[in-house]
């Protein structure tokens, strides 16, 4: 096991070397720059701009630039930002990481405590209203896009029932302690429905699936013909099995939870990575764009790493050579 940990380790060097690439490449490929477009002050001469351009190293070579901007990153260095001027892309990513890190963890929290639960017991009891209900509730999260349903969420929630706020991440900026958990909890519990919704309905259909197939197993039935009760044959023997799925998908989700709450983060106005994303593409901020790029693939990397990981925990059968 510490073998092939070690080896997946290494191997995320060669493979993070062609995320680099990659990311830099997406950014040259795209069209113009900060100091072009229609969106500039028409009162600045366009040799002020040029002036620019050469000082930043945006003239150079497409090999120079990436390797002066790998070098750096490396170092933990990600640059400079284009737009806010004297602003380095760690702070302004430091600045709203943490909002994203608990709306990622809020989402996930409450796709798992619905979804596996409903999942088990509509696997055990098929064909009941419960599982007809469920199954309609999975096709619902996966064809309705999260932005319309935030939209219509913001709508009878916050609009016509008042129930939740509609942005932000807290009400004042003078709360604290519990008072200022509690804020945070009831500005996050929409968004993170919206975020977690598509997640819900895929675990939902996988974890019903597995169970399904794992009750049918030969083993099963020699455990029940052995005595055993219902509820050890379902969580000592079936979920062993079944949560495997699971597992690879949660290793997917971390990187999916993120590149989610982009989309997310814009419908609630939430000031998370998302809005930064998106404010750095309209205004062509080019090393905030490959940082957080670059930051998700990391964190999907990492997730198939722990997913690898957990596979040997949850069914002691699974070795690595």
């Amino acid at each position: 096991m510490a073998k092939y940990v070690i080896r997946r380790l290494i191997i995320f060097i060669p493979m993070l070397f062609a995320l680099t690439i990659i990311v830099f490449a997406l950014m040259q490929a795209a069209p113009g720059d900060p100091f072009s477009g229609r969106n500039l002050d028409p009162n600045v001469s366009a040799e002020l701009y040029e002036k620019q351009r050469e000082a930043l190293g945006l003239n150079d070579p497409m090999y120079v630039q990436y390797f002066r901007w790998l070098s750096k990153t490396v170092q933990g260095d990600l640059g400079e930002s284009y737009i806010n001027r004297g602003k380095h892309v760690t702070d302004l990513i430091g600045d709203r990481i943490g909002n994203t890190f608990y709306l990622g963890v809020t989402s996930l929290l409450i796709t798992l405590i619905v979804a596996i639960p409903i999942g088990i017991y509509s696997a055990r009891k098929p064909y009941s209203v419960l599982d007809y209900a469920t199954t309609g509730f999975s096709f619902f999260g996966l064809a309705v896009p999260s932005f319309f349903f935030g939209l219509v969420a913001i709508y009878v929630f916050s609009i016509k029932l008042g129930w939740f706020p509609s942005q932000g991440t807290v009400t004042s900026p003078g709360l604290e302690g519990f008072e200022l958990f509690k804020d945070r909890l009831h500005h996050l519990i929409l968004p993170s429905i919206t975020l977690g919704l598509a997640g819900t309905a895929t675990y939902m259909r996988f974890m019903r699936s597995e169970v399904l197939d794992v009750l049918g197993a030969d083993y099963i039935r020699t455990a029940r013909a052995k005595g055993m009760t219902e509820n050890s044959v379902l969580y000592k023997h079936t979920l062993r099995n079944a949560m495997i799925p699971i597992i690879t998908l949660l290793g997917f989700e971390i990187g999916t939870l993120l590149s989610g709450a982009i989309i997310t983060e814009s419908v609630y106005q939430y000031p998370g990575l998302g809005t930064l994303f998106i404010s750095s593409i309209s205004s062509r901020d080019y090393p905030v764009i490959m940082a957080i790029n670059l930051m998700l693939g990391f964190f999907v990397l990492l997730g198939n790493l722990l997913a690898d990981i957990f596979y040997s925990i949850v069914d002691p059968r699974i070795r690595y050579d």
